[in-house]
């Protein structure tokens, strides 16, 4: 199995010409060990070469070898002054010198500006010699700065963030272009993603707030699109305060609101179930002369599929088709027609969802005042928006969403024949329809959809093939999978790491964990660098064969790799390798591992450890798993004042892991204990199978304790056993002391 990552060749022009793909795998670091700990100045914009005493170079180097190394920097440098980067590269890839600070700034920048695979890799290779030359300072801020944008628009997202913190850390002040790309990519990424955008644009913050010349900032001051990315990540978490306060903070900056910090503002009352505020944003827009564009009203129709309420959303279309500008009327009666049929019981609500109410209005009355005292009439919008294929598009996924897969259809008819060329079907107008098919199981009919697509000349792209790759996959038909991941080249459409996620998991489904391995390698023998998810996916594949130690070795070889972070998802996946075969210490060894890299076992790893308790039938293991299981479900939602992060957090268990906990314990007579998890199982709102363990306790312990040949000393041992035994009866519904019968089979 040819799991190695192979070690990155040295920087060479042939080497680095021929790589298809952008490898940033290397943590972007500065350390500079020839500068002092604290340096006077602590913040700078601009960093000098460090100059060298000439009489002890003089020592080591011939005047013949200082003039030819001073003739290539010239040479070089000549070539960056005339944009001509291919030379310049072969000229620094030939020199054995390191250029001056000056060449190799330009021809950071030069690569960086070019945003190819190719002259991104060759970027990277620089600043890894000059990391491990102790060179990095002589590297400007616009040429680190450059990079850190072209990394993060490429989608290299930790490390264009890792360049952007050493600027930080080294005093150095990134250009607002470069740290806000870096925070929007942040924002918009998924797990830590926006809780690390925040962090991010707070340090820069920071470090600009502590310049009193406005000139030394100029080119770092945030501006409204930094904050629209930051916002954006507040958005995403939920975070009304952080949102607030960020909010009020633009000013400081000299930043104004614009359209799309009101569309933002439209995904955080998504974001917190707040669709009856969606028509005061709006309205908020037009009120303060915000230029309205379709990307607001795509917002809109977005927002009202998200909350399944198709009814408003059409009701959008229709007018924007009619050419009405009276949208927030339609909104503001939308939401009088969601008071009257949904009745809200306010007697079941506890104290702290009502306190988290008012907390959200209070935020919400100072986002927007006009929800606080609306207007008598609702304002018209400044003109006329005539729906476009985005539009269209997004009502026909809330169609998807709802099964409602003519009305796709019907809606797609419709976009071909209206007059405005921007009302057309476009690719992801058909990839749409293509995935109502998939999801319905007619997969007939959505290459159908991809037959037309070519007829009419709308090519398909990758999420379309990867619609349809998962789709036979879904179906078991790997063969037609791998038979379309050919058309795609064919076509001229190269897979990515999603295809081949979606065939390894698709080999997972026929168990297969050989082929699982063979797509995982062809995937990187084509330089496609595998993701968090394909890791994990291959991991399950060998996990439900039954070979932990290969997925062990997978997930040794995933925390090698830097672009991905290993998350509980990964560990969970470990330890459930090890459980399925019933090697409790072995999966007990992985749980403490998690716990030492400050990851606390969750419901899944729970739920694992106890089916392999189950199966390794140790009963005593469950006792200790349900005895910090118990601690766990009995931990206060309370905020420490010291902010300690070490501890677990509280843990709500599910019906699966109770369920087998309590299967151990009346299989191995543990009555009391059993008590305990039925009686946490109805706390947590989860109906115990009482009819399973009925049935347990009449195959196995019926005749418990009934021996009349028992020695005194030993029944009066069993008492308590005995008295837990009645009260389980008790609870199950069975003949016990407690109602003065005795239980006979």
């Amino acid at each position: 199995m040819n799991l190695s990552t192979p070690p990155p060749s040295p920087p060479s022009s042939s080497s680095i010409s021929n790589q298809s793909s952008f490898s940033l795998t290397h943590t972007f670091t500065l350390h500079w060990l020839n500068l002092p700990a604290k340096p006077t100045r602590p913040f700078r914009v601009h960093t000098t070469a460090n100059q060298t005493n000439s009489t002890d170079l003089s020592i080591f180097t011939t005047n013949a070898t200082v003039s030819s190394s001073t003739n290539n920097e010239q040479q070089l440098l000549s070539l960056l002054r005339q944009r001509k980067t291919e030379e310049a590269w072969i000229e620094y890839t030939r020199s054995t010198h390191l250029p001056g600070p000056t060449c190799l700034s330009r021809l950071v920048s030069q690569l960086s500006y070019q945003k190819t695979r190719v002259s991104l890799t060759r970027a990277q290779s620089i600043i890894t010699r000059l990391r491990n030359e102790r060179q990095l300072h002589r590297l400007d801020a616009n040429s680190l700065g450059l990079l850190a944008m072209a990394a993060a628009k490429s989608g290299h997202t930790l490390y264009a963030t890792s360049v952007i913190k050493s600027m930080l850390r080294s005093g150095y002040l990134p250009h607002v272009k470069a740290w806000t790309a870096a925070v929007g990519r942040l924002a918009a990424s998924g797990d830590d993603g926006p809780v690390e955008a925040i962090k991010l644009f707070s340090s820069v913050i920071r470090r600009v707030r502590r310049f009193n010349d406005p000139a030394v900032i100029a080119q770092s001051r945030p501006d409204t699109a930094a904050y629209n990315a930051v916002l954006n990540a507040c958005a995403n978490l939920g975070e009304t305060n952080r949102f607030l306060q960020l909010f009020y903070e633009m000013p400081e900056f000299g930043c104004e609101p614009d359209s799309l910090t009101y569309n933002v503002m439209i995904k955080l009352c998504a974001r917190v179930d707040r669709k009856d505020l969606i028509v005061f944003v709006l309205e908020r827009i037009i009120e303060k002369g915000i230029r309205l564009c379709m990307t607001t009203l795509h917002s809109l129709v977005a927002t009202y599929v998200g909350f399944g309420d198709l009814r408003t959303a059409e009701k959008i279309v229709q007018a924007m088709r009619e050419g009405r500008r009276d949208l927030c009327k339609i909104l503001r009666d939308s939401n009088l027609e969601d008071e009257t049929e949904y009745d809200h019981d306010f007697n079941d609500w506890e104290d702290t969802n009502l306190n988290e109410e008012r907390e959200d209005d209070d935020v919400f009355a100072k986002l927007l005042p006009n929800s606080s005292k609306p207007s008598d009439e609702p304002p018209l919008m400044p003109k006329m928006f005539a729906p476009d294929s985005r539009i269209y598009t997004t009502l026909m996924k809330g169609y998807m969403k709802a099964g409602r897969v003519m009305d796709s259809v019907r809606t797609l008819e419709a976009m071909r024949h209206q007059d405005d060329s921007a009302s057309h079907p476009d690719h992801v107008t058909y990839t749409t329809l293509v995935s109502a098919f998939v999801k319905a199981g007619s997969m007939d009919k959505a290459r159908q959809v991809l037959a037309e697509m070519t007829r009419v000349g709308v090519p398909a792209n990758r999420i379309t093939y990867n619609i349809l790759l998962k789709g036979y996959c879904k179906q078991l038909q790997i063969d037609k999978a791998k038979e379309l991941l050919k058309e795609m080249a064919d076509d001229g459409v190269e897979p990515d790491a999603v295809s081949y996620n979606i065939l390894i998991d698709g080999c997972i489904l026929i168990d297969d964990s050989a082929g699982a391995l063979a797509f995982f390698n062809e995937m990187r023998a084509r330089q496609i660098a595998p993701t968090k998810i394909s890791y994990t996916t291959l991991m399950k594949a060998f996990a439900m064969s039954g070979q932990p130690k290969l997925a062990n070795k997978v997930f040794d070889e995933m925390l090698r790799d830097p672009r991905v972070k290993v998350d509980l998802i990964a560990w969970n996946m470990l330890v459930e390798g090890y459980c399925r075969l019933g090697l409790v210490e072995e999966a007990k060894k992985i749980v403490q591992r998690m716990r030492e890299n400050n990851f606390h076992p969750n419901v899944a790893t729970y739920g694992s450890l106890a089916n392999g308790i189950s199966l390794a039938r140790k009963p005593g293991e469950a006792l200790l798993l349900w005895k910090e299981i118990k601690e766990r479900c009995e931990v206060k939602r309370e905020e420490s004042s010291d902010g300690d992060s070490c501890s677990p957090p509280p843990l709500k268990p599910d019906e699966g892991l109770l369920d087998t906990l309590a299967d151990i314990c009346v299989r191995a007579a543990f009555f009391r204990k059993a008590l305990e998890i039925v009686a946490c199982m109805e706390e947590n709102g989860i109906p115990p199978n009482k009819t399973k363990y009925k049935k347990i306790y009449v195959e196995m312990h019926s005749r418990m304790f009934t021996s009349k040949h028992a020695s005194q000393a030993r029944q009066d041992r069993r008492i308590e056993r005995k008295r837990a035994a009645e009260a389980f009866k008790f609870w199950l519904g069975l003949p016990n002391s407690y109602y003065g019968s005795e239980w006979q089979l």
